[in-house]
């Protein structure tokens, strides 16, 4: 059990470091969809992180090539259309009920861990992952009047993304981060190469400004827009590394809970930067997210993880 716990604390420390570094960034983002184009931003932020992955994996001598291809195209393929269908939903949809859908992955993990992988979750790892989810609510201030059947669709995303990284811990463990990196980044280059080639043989109406990011075809990477995309490129290489690594070597339902910790940071760094200060209501939710990995933190599970054997 000490070899347990040691494995959750560092996994805990990976993915609160991960996202860190990603409340840091995505704040940015407002400043690259002036001029830029969501497609082009994908196709271009992941051959950026490719770039660096090569060579560095090349020099550190790690393993790019997956032991079992087909299990890391599939984690690939789960983690990647969640992500698309994430940043497509903010084309149509109000951003609070969007991530409000992103993150019920938390949820999908205790589920699919049961239904699917019959890991045993015991009652408090089910009541941290559920505060974690009320107080995302409250931090996004969604309410029942904003919802709509268009709100499935961002809940997709967080049960493509939840069984994403329930594989990446149940069926990759033994990959190495390398390899999972560069089949992420390898896959979501290709969906913003489709949609980049999608716009340019049917353009479609752009709106000025952050409006258009969606829409907006090719754009000169230059500016703001450019520099977003190296950023981007290296940063959420680091941030992705750091959040499989987490889920390699702990129980995707105790990481899942740490994950809620963006919601944190990206609100401490729009306080900083922009001097955007929650209200009481989100306040409350980002204590309630805190609380939630802090109870997970201090009560292990009363039973190690099922181990697929070697």
């Amino acid at each position: 059990m000490a070899g347990e716990n040691g494995r959750t604390v560092e996994a805990a420390l990976l993915v609160t470091g991960g996202m860190a570094l990603f409340g840091l960034i995505d704040n940015f983002m407002r400043l690259a969809a002036e001029t830029g184009g969501l497609w082009q931003f994908h196709l271009l932020r992941s051959a950026v992180a490719l770039a660096v992955l090569v060579p560095v994996a090349w020099i550190a001598g790690a393993r790019l090539s997956p032991l079992r291809p087909g299990r890391v195209l599939l984690r690939s393929v789960l983690n990647s259309v969640a992500m698309v269908i994430y940043f497509g939903c903010l084309a149509f949809m109000p951003i609070a009920q969007v991530v409000a859908g992103l993150f019920t992955a938390p949820l999908f993990v205790v589920l699919f861990s049961v239904l699917l992988f019959r890991e045993p979750v015991g009652p408090w790892r089910t009541g941290a992952v559920a505060l974690g989810f009320v107080g995302i609510l409250l931090a996004i201030g969604i309410d029942a009047d904003s919802l709509s059947a268009l709100s499935l669709l961002p809940v997709l995303a967080g049960a493509f993304y939840g069984l994403g990284n329930l594989v990446t811990r149940q069926w990759c463990a033994g990959e190495g981060t390398a390899a999972l990196l560069l089949g992420f980044f390898g896959l979501m280059m290709l969906w913003g190469a489709l949609g980049t080639l999608i716009l340019w043989l049917v353009p479609l109406p752009v709106a000025p400004g952050a409006d258009g990011f969606a829409t907006r075809g090719w754009v000169a990477p230059e500016g703001v827009f450019l520099v977003m995309i190296l950023v981007q490129g290296v940063g959420s290489l680091v941030g992705v590394g750091l959040s499989i690594r987490a889920y390699q070597i702990a129980s995707a339902t105790v990481v899942a809970v740490f994950e809620n910790a963006l919601l944190v940071f990206a609100t401490l760094w729009a306080i900083v930067l922009w001097r955007e200060i929650p209200g009481p209501v989100e306040a409350l939710g980002l204590v309630l997210v805190t609380a939630a990995g802090i109870l997970i933190a201090w009560r292990q599970p009363s039973a190690a993880p099922r181990r697929e054997a070697a």
